[in-house]
């Protein structure tokens, strides 16, 4: 998290959206063998915690269960060049939205794996379907057996989150007449999305 706390944020559903928007994070733990991250899927319960599945044969995997680990959800992020300020007598700096989580992992059960897959594929599909206007892909066109073969290979954790840990830095320190310019900047370089919270998250 970044140390100014201009760039922090309390809105828990701004929080909740980003996740919801964005779901897939790193998921960091510190082990006997060192700091390890592990790349997964995330959905967020609405209620305090966080859900994801990692392969079994994952190096943190078996380390998990009752651990406190962190969640690190990255948003748009892009460069910021001194030529969009008044002043360009400075150095250039990065604009970002970031979200940490940090909490106790418990693993869950067969059923609640299942539950996670089934609202991960259909919240993803529906999303999918949405974008292109075509069909979308159901669970139950995966045969029982191959589903039985690939389930036994991941396991399913809940975090319950103790700490929300946000960074929302979009220029904020500087006026608004500088703040659109840089967010033109950004969408000209490629970062749209990035402008679009310049100019919707910070008046």
């Amino acid at each position: 998290m970044h140390p100014n706390p201009l760039f922090r944020s309390e809105d828990r559903a701004l929080l909740e959206a980003l996740i919801d928007e964005i779901g897939f994070g790193m998921v960091f733990l510190t082990t006997p063998d060192g700091p390890r991250v592990a790349h997964t899927p995330l959905l967020s319960t609405g209620d305090g915690a966080i859900q994801f599945h990692l392969a079994r044969g994952n190096g943190i995997t078996k380390r998990l269960e009752g651990e406190t680990a962190l969640i690190v959800v990255n948003g748009p992020d892009a460069y910021v060049s001194p030529k969009w300020y008044a002043d360009r007598a400075t150095v250039p700096t990065w604009d970002y939205v970031a979200l940490e989580l940090e909490g106790r992992v418990r693993k869950m059960d067969g059923e609640g794996l299942d539950a996670l897959l089934y609202a991960l594929i259909d919240k993803q599909e529906d999303r999918l379907a949405e974008a292109t206007g075509g069909d979308r892909w159901r669970s139950e066109e995966t045969p029982p057996d191959l589903w039985r073969k690939l389930h036994g290979g991941i396991v399913g954790f809940e975090m319950e989150v103790l700490a929300w840990r946000p960074t929302i830095k979009l220029s904020q320190k500087k006026s608004p007449t500088e703040r659109e310019t840089i967010a033109t900047g950004h969408e000209a370089a490629g970062a749209p999305a990035l402008a679009h919270l310049m100019r919707t998250l910070v008046s």
